[in-house]
């Protein structure tokens, strides 16, 4: 078997690519970004945090990616970002997802939150939503 190859990179450029590739879901937000300037429109998804744990079988590696999406939204309410949060779910939530160099084999939503934004103004909605990804390594 070869070495195995990090999942997450590319986990995270599938994800993108899901979510980019919805024109509902870009209906409803200015982007899906990697990191967000200062002066980014709102709404918009902000790719966090991955976590990436092997899951390998007796002839072949594998991974489970736990990867975080940061939905911000500044209208007033939730109404926005859980609309947003619907729609992600849609598309990622047991669908299949092209992931370079590994064979895709699960997405399942793993859980959301609402939280205010404590800072002032205090206007900015945020919904971390986190998915986990399994993958396998083709044999070469």
């Amino acid at each position: 078997m070869s070495t195995p190859a990090l999942a997450g990179l590319a986990t995270r450029d599938a994800i993108r690519a899901a979510l980019t590739g919805d024109s509902q879901l870009m209906g409803q937000i200015s982007g899906v970004l990697d990191w967000a300037p200062e002066d980014q429109p709102y709404p918009y998804i902000h790719l966090g945090d991955s976590f990436e744990t092997p899951s390998n079988a007796h002839d072949r590696y594998g991974s489970e990616v736990l990867q975080t999406l940061h939905v911000w939204s500044k209208y007033r309410g939730f109404a926005q970002g859980l609309a947003i949060a619907d729609r992600v779910r849609q598309v990622l939530d047991h669908t299949p997802l092209t992931i370079v160099g590994h064979r895709w084999t699960w997405t399942r939503f793993v859980s959301m939150q609402t939280l205010t934004d404590p800072e002032p103004p205090g206007d900015l909605r945020h919904l971390p939503m986190t998915f986990r990804i399994g993958s396998e390594q083709p044999p070469a």
